[in-house]
């Protein structure tokens, strides 16, 4: 079947008059949704958070009372992700089948209008096929079923009504609007496909659309810790955050410090993600297979094995001295670890980079890689007194160091540990505007 009905049945204001069947909520689903409400450290949005969970819980619950041959899917589902669920108000991106599926939670459904975030309606990437109603009797520890309404029927209603969104971004959808028999939601989800809801396509120039406004975003982002997205954001800025993971998790981290940072702190740290997000990264993982990805092959070169070797001045021997200091400190660094090094010039000083990475077979460090890094001067003249190295990831600055002048370094060292799907974000700095900077990845597929 691929025609779905655009029949929608009268509704009533008060659902308690047509007597749904009530799902009941086990403890541990409770329990669940504490814990995912918790997550959420804006206050405001735990109670929402905490409904959307049971309305989970209880959909699930209906979902299977009704049928065991529509698997449900719950791994990208908003709520779960507390980035998402302390920026979305609705839970969404629910899959049952290849459907998705937009879940509306409410204490009740009195009111002649339902407030949906304008998030899940015109954005492609939270779109459903199907907005579902669910009410939830917190005290009573149930919830029901209410009714459901197509994509495809609310954009055809919203371009025949002219509907706008609200100044908060929600749109207020006539209780009308929406079918009053759930388990019509059943047959559709078993016999429709779901072409026969067309979704927007997702763009694909997102990336671009960021760097154009990045500027601006470092600028606004940091007042989200006490504000709300439409009350700093245009649409179009929101929209290049919501659709950015590194974003929506520096939001989150944002919002769950309990200590003040500097705006300067944060802003530096932004411009970071935004490196990180834009720039293509050198994938250090091909180095275990002595070899350079095209990214570094211009400017990188790669060291032959770092196991000790007598003392010499080449860049290769003098990578073997530091490295053999570094182990005499207690670095152990293994005989699989493969490296590279990158001469730089920043405002005339003559720099040398080294970078050296192996991954990690420890059962307390599972699946990662770690990547050391050593910058010093080709000469080994003492260090320029305003050099600073820093290293970022997606979760804040990691490392920020600079010369001791007291200590007179002839390099800089630090090393940093991260997942297979994590990147590093390395600048060296000479002063104010100063900058380089090389983001790092790590992937040893050929």
């Amino acid at each position: 079947m691929t025609k779905l009905s655009t029949k929608v049945l009268p509704m009533t204001l008060e659902f308690e008059q047509l007597s749904p069947e009530a799902i009941s909520l086990s403890q541990s689903q409770i329990n669940q949704a504490i814990e995912l409400s918790s997550q959420v450290r804006n206050e405001s949005k735990q109670w929402q958070t905490y409904l959307n969970a049971l309305s989970l819980s209880a959909f699930e619950n209906w979902l299977e009372s009704r049928s065991n041959s529509l698997n449900i899917n719950r791994d990208e589902c908003t709520v779960l992700q507390p980035g998402l669920a302390s920026l979305i108000p609705t839970l969404t991106n629910l899959k049952v089948g290849e459907f998705k599926l937009c879940l509306i939670t409410s204490g009740s459904f009195i009111d002649e209008q339902i407030d949906i975030s304008r998030i899940v309606v015109d954005l492609p990437e939270y779109i459903p096929h199907f907005y579902v109603l669910v009410e939830v009797l917190e005290e009573e520890e149930t919830a029901i079923i209410q009714g459901f309404l197509s994509y495809k029927e609310l954009s055809e209603r919203q371009q025949s009504s002219n509907l706008q969104p609200d100044s908060d971004w929600t749109y207020s959808i006539p209780l009308t609007w929406f079918c009053n028999e759930p388990d019509r939601l059943i047959f559709y989800l078993r016999c429709l496909e779901p072409s026969a809801i067309p979704l927007p396509i997702i763009p694909t120039n997102r990336a671009h659309e960021l760097e154009l406004i990045q500027q601006e975003l470092i600028r606004k982002l940091p007042q989200l810790k006490v504000k709300e997205l439409w009350e700093v954001l245009t649409w179009e800025q929101a929209t290049a955050v919501l659709t950015t993971p590194e974003l929506i998790d520096w939001v989150y981290n944002l919002q769950t410090q309990i200590e003040t940072l500097k705006e300067t702190s944060l802003q530096q740290h932004l411009s970071d993600i935004f490196q990180l997000i834009t720039q293509p990264a050198i994938n250090v993982g091909r180095w275990l297979w002595d070899e350079l990805d095209d990214l570094a092959e211009q400017t990188w070169n790669l060291l032959p094995n770092i196991a000790p070797q007598p003392v010499m001045r080449s860049p290769v021997e003098e990578f073997t001295v530091i490295s053999s200091q570094l182990q005499q400190q207690g670095l152990e660094i293994p005989v699989q670890a493969r490296g590279a090094y990158q001469d730089l010039s920043l405002a005339g000083v003559p720099l040398r980079l080294y970078a050296a990475t192996w991954y990690l077979l420890s059962e307390s460090e599972p699946n990662s890689w770690t990547l050391l890094l050593i910058l010093g001067t080709p000469a080994l003249a003492s260090l320029p007194y305003n050099l600073k190295l820093r290293v970022s990831d997606q979760s804040g600055i990691l490392v920020e160091q600079e010369v001791n002048l007291e200590l007179g370094n002839t390099y800089l060292f630090t090393r940093v540990v991260g997942n297979f799907d994590e990147k590093f974000l390395v600048s060296v700095s000479l002063g104010d505007g100063v900058e380089v900077t090389l983001p790092f990845a790590f992937d040893m597929s050929r």
